[in-house]
Order: C-alpha cells, then structure tokens, then sequence
C-alpha cells in the first residue's frame, strides 16, 4: 500500500478507491495501461472496506448482493480481470417481514411466502396471485440483466444486436409501476392487487411498489448472494491484489485537491498526502468521487455549466444510515437469528415515518452476518447489525461542531447523541425481538451520516448516489462524460441506482469510452463480450490481455488467525 511517490506520468488516474474506481483500475491494469488510484482513506473499498476489531470483522454497509452469480454481471466484468475473484453463494433466507401483528419470510423460493398469505388471507388468493406473477416478470427482466449491456458508441455493435430487445423486454414490466411511489402512490399501487389492511402492512415501510415487488423477482431467480467469505471488503483487496500486481499505484490518504485542465483538456490531478502537495499527469481521468465536489472545488471555475450544476444540487439522494455493529459474546443462531435480514416495522405509523430517522419509528433492519459466514467473529462469538436509513441533518448535524474550512467537528455532544441514539434502537431489539441483547454484546461500534461523510465524501453522507425515479431521470443527471475532454465520471454519479451491480457496471462503461479512444482493438473485443458474441475464452485469446496468474491468496480474517 502506497501512501507517497513522486510525481509520474500516468495512461489513466481514478479518483477514488471504492469498488467503481478499484475496478476501472483493475480493468485497464490487466490491459496493460500504467495506472494510479487516489484515494483519501487509509485502506481500499469505500462503502465496502468494512473493519476490524477485537477478532470480529464487519461489513461495513452491504447486507447482500447480486448479480454476483456465476452468470451475473459483476461475476462476468470480474472474471475479465482474473479468474480468482472472491466467489459467492446464493441466500436461501433472504427477508424477514416482522411487526407485532406479523412474521412472515422471504426465501429462496417465493412459491412458500405466496402459499402462507394465500393461507391467512384467502379472500386475497387472486390479487396475491397477480402480485407474485408480477414479481416472477419483473425477476424475469432482471434475470436478462447481464444481457442488457449496451456499449457506450458502438453502433455496429448495438445494431441488430439482442441487447436491445432484451433492454425493452427488462423495462416493460417496470415501465407502468414507476409512477407508484411515495405515500399515497405506494398504497394506491398496492391496492391495485390486495385491500387487506393487514396485508398491505406487511409492505408498509416500503417508498414505492417496485420496492415492494422487487424482493421477491430477485428471489424467484436466485440472485440474492451473501458477501463472499472475509466479507464484501475482500473484492475491495482482491482489486488491491491486481493492480498492484501489475506495478501500478493506490496512494492511500491520497485526496484530490484539483484536477488540472489545459485548453479544455484533462491532464492531470494535484492531491496531497498529510498536508504534502503532489502533482501526477495523465491522459485520461476517471473521477468517482462526490461529483458536486468535482464539479465545484476539483474543476476551475465556470467548467462546468451552473445549470448543471443546480440540477446535481437538487437530485434525489439515497439516505444516509445509523449503523450499529455488534460483536456478540455468544453465537448469533442463539439469539434466534438465521441468515435473513430482519425488517421490523411498527404499526399505525404514516409510511414516511418508517424512513424518517426517528430512533423510535424508523423500520429497524437486523443481521447477523456471521449466520452465514463464520470467518467473522471467533469460535462461540458473533456480530449483529442493526441499522436504520438516517439524514446528516438530524438533530443540527448530529450536534457537530464546523471548523473554519466548513469540516464536522465531532463533539463531545455528538459523542452523547449517537450512543443516546445506539441505546434507543438497541432497546427497541430487546423489546421486539431478541430479550437481554445487552447482556451478549462484547463490542459495539456506532456509525452516524456524518461518519459516513467522513470515510467517503459523499454528499450527505449518500449510501448509493441519486436514485432512480422520474425526476432525476427527467434532469439528465446521470453522465459519464464532462465537458472537460478525457475526464470522465464513473461509480454512482454516472448511473442512477444503487450497489455492486451499478458500480462495477460503470467501471466497464468508463473504460469502454476510453478504450474506443486509446484501443480500438480491445474496445470491439470487450464489447463483443460484454454483449454475449464472445466467451472469456475467446477475449483471452484476443491477446488485448496481459498475463495474470491468478495468484491472489486472502488474508485469514482475525478470527480465522485465533
């Protein structure tokens, strides 16, 4: 791990170190290219570096995945890179719907959660029937998922091409249900299939339909996987493995100070490393860093258009989230918890407030991530998550303080809130759930939007960037390519949504749109895979890759060290 080196002339600089940049940096690392990562923290990942302490290891914010199958997208942009990615498996227990007046479980095969509803509810049996066939269409589309990849500027390609049918197969079944959000949109979605009060309960925390249907598509075709072994950090190292395999170079606490432009051009980065100033060159710039901070404090002034600008000021954000992680002085299974995550949800509430942040009505999620993955906590031990979505501006920024640059000043007030906070949400899981939880926890560690911030950058302490829906759609938000040439944005701002899937897939699409400049010949071979005309077999004889190995070997988490 690189923290300093002099100053060097690159073919692709990536601001940031989270799973989009990692791998970009991957990506153009197997195909030869000198690459260098900036990134500010002190290790690799982002929102997936996840933490150790005391011999347990926490994922820091992915509770699943997908699309990280053998067939999925993620798995087929990796297996590019190297054959030894960390692999994962598929969930069985997948979501546990739970409130005082319901307990119902979303498995691998929804065929179980559709029998149980029709059970209690069998004056529902056709409008649960039509919801469930619903989901299995829209499962149906995302299953093609890996089908829709449509090189960026290659008409020959998408000519004729089935991605383009499959594209129109995937949003048909979506298209219509879009507009079913929010309060009363969500219940007037709903009561399209079912009236039943308690039924409609069981989605009552959820912003919109898709929200609703989504769940159970994903589980009807398998695509809910558990982080791989060691937690999702490991990709986060394996990406670490390749590039530096190659010789090419993470600078760690590595923050980008400006990004330098000539006539319109990009041409290089200046960042600093514990207040020493570095200058790198390079010809092609991918940023995934807070694009309101590339645009507003990275770039010269009057780049970017400040119509823009104003757009990306007012985009709809994933929230933040209050995280407690728990090491437990006792196996998880003993507290009654499987490998689902728990949604717990209280009753007679307005559905806003279940996403409001309010410690005492927010719908509280519960894991236990060493149910399925033992590597994570000692023998006889375990670790708990329990989280809810959370806005930075809670309680006057979580009782911070700002210093003369405009940073949270984290205080001792701050200090008393967030355990204030902890101690609400952990009596609430006592009181609903698992009886004399604070009699098992070894260790806890508390996480705030603000924390969030801190580590990544992002606005507003964002889990996932702009969420889809009709208004950031509608403002063009979303963009890869900048008015400055061979600047491109990558990872969450460059594609609505949110997650692995969106990440990676954005790290394929930036290197295509350079690779279309630099490399014609890996740019037509990688688009031919990526749209199913070749195998990983033919790409690796097309000879655009460098030698690898497949030499990465994971280091044993603490406890697997005990």
């Amino acid at each position: 791990m690189n923290e300093n080196n002099s100053d060097g002339n690159y073919d692709v600089i990536v601001i940031g170190g989270g799973i989009s940049g990692l791998t970009s940096a991957g990506l153009f690392s197997r195909l030869g290219y000198k690459v260098a990562v900036l990134e500010m923290s002190h290790r690799p990942g982002g929102y997936i570096s996840g933490f150790k302490r005391h011999k347990y290891r926490f994922d820091s914010a992915i509770h699943w995945l997908n699309q990280t199958n053998k067939n999925g997208l993620v798995s087929r942009i990796f297996d590019i890179i190297g054959e030894d990615y960390p692999k994962t498996k598929q969930q069985k227990r997948i979501k546990r719907y739970k409130n005082r007046n319901h307990d119902y479980i979303l498995t691998s095969n929804p065929e179980e959660l559709r029998s149980r509803l029709i059970s209690d509810f069998p004056h529902e049996t056709n409008g649960i029937n039509k919801f469930f066939e619903r989901a299995k269409k829209i499962g149906r589309s995302f299953d093609n998922y890996n089908k829709l990849f449509l090189p960026p500027g290659n008409k020959s390609i998408i000519k004729g091409s089935k991605a383009i049918y499959e594209l129109l197969r995937f949003i048909k079944p979506l298209v219509k249900l879009v507009r079913y959000s929010g309060e009363k949109g969500t219940t007037k979605g709903l009561k399209k299939f079912f009236t039943d009060q308690k039924l409609l309960d069981i989605f009552c925390a959820e912003e919109d339909i898709l929200s609703c249907l989504v769940p159970i598509a994903w589980a009807y075709y398998g695509d809910y996987q558990s982080p791989p072994q060691g937690g999702s950090q490991m990709y986060a190292e394996w990406l670490e493995y390749i590039t530096q395999y190659y010789n090419n170079q993470i600078f760690y606490r590595g923050k980008a100070e400006s990004v330098i432009v000539d006539n319109g051009i990009c041409r290089g980065v200046k960042y600093s490393v514990r207040g020493k100033e570095h200058t790198i060159y390079g010809n092609n710039i991918i940023s995934t860093c807070n694009i309101e901070t590339l645009y507003n404090e990275l770039l010269p002034k009057g780049t970017v258009s400040a119509k823009l600008i104003d757009k990306l000021e007012n985009a709809k954000l994933y929230s933040s989230s209050f995280t407690i992680s728990l090491g437990l002085n006792c196996p998880a299974e003993d507290l009654g918890l499987g490998e689902e995550s728990v949604h717990y949800t209280t009753d007679n509430i307005l559905r806003k407030d279940h996403n409001s942040g309010d410690p005492y009505k927010t719908a509280l999620c519960i894991l236990a991530p060493s149910v399925r993955d033992k590597t994570l906590a000692p023998e006889g031990k375990g670790t708990l998550t329990i989280y809810i979505p959370a806005n930075i501006e809670y309680r006057d920024f979580w009782q911070t303080e700002r210093d003369a640059d405009g940073n949270f000043i984290r205080t001792d007030a701050y200090k008393k809130l967030k355990k204030e906070i902890a101690d609400i949400l952990i009596n609430r899981v006592e009181e609903l759930l698992i009886p004399n939880l604070k009699e098992h926890i070894d260790y806890i560690d508390i996480a705030t939007p603000i924390t969030n911030y801190r580590y990544t950058g992002n606005k507003n302490g964002t889990i996932m960037g702009a969420k889809p829906g009709k208004e950031n759609m509608k403002a063009r938000i979303a963009h890869y390519k900048t008015s400055v040439k061979n600047l491109y944005v990558s990872g969450h701002w460059s594609e609505l949504g949110g997650g692995v899937p969106i990440a990676v897939k954005s790290a394929m699409n930036t290197a295509l749109l350079i690779l279309k400049n630099i490399n014609k010949p890996a740019y037509e071979n990688i688009s031919l895979y990526m749209t199913g005309k070749l195998n990983i077999n033919d790409l690796e004889n097309a000879g655009i890759l460098t030698m690898y190995d497949n030499s990465y070997k994971p280091e044993p988490t603490p406890a697997q060290k005990v």
